[in-house]
């Protein structure tokens, strides 16, 4: 449960620091930032279960799970709004901003 916990609070970190460095990719505080990540979480969770683990686990991470996570943030904004707004390019490189940080700090939550 205390991992759990971790993980969560470093992908908002993560995506509150990708806020700042990303182009079209706004998060409202660590607030917004940690319940961003719970959602991004549970979308990343349902989109695994509907396409299978295997093809977008973070270590098979390739232009599927690139697109994936970039479609997951995307959708983050309507689920949650105000808490996360995004463009459609904002997204693109938040994925791949987010997927290079995840390969050096692993805080995949599914």
């Amino acid at each position: 449960m205390l991992g759990m916990i971790v993980r969560f609070i470093v992908s908002a970190i993560v995506l509150l620091l990708t806020s700042y460095f990303v182009p079209g990719l706004r998060v409202a505080g660590f607030t917004g930032a940690l319940i961003a990540a719970v959602v991004i979480a549970v979308l990343g969770y349902v989109v695994e279960l509907a396409f299978g683990k295997e093809k977008i686990t973070r270590l098979h991470r390739g232009t599927i799970g690139f697109i994936t996570a970039a479609v997951v943030i995307y959708l983050t904004q309507f689920i949650v709004p105000g808490a996360i707004r995004v463009s459609i390019f904002g997204a693109l490189l938040a994925s791949l901003v987010i997927g290079i940080v995840d390969s050096f700090v692993p805080t995949e939550l599914r």
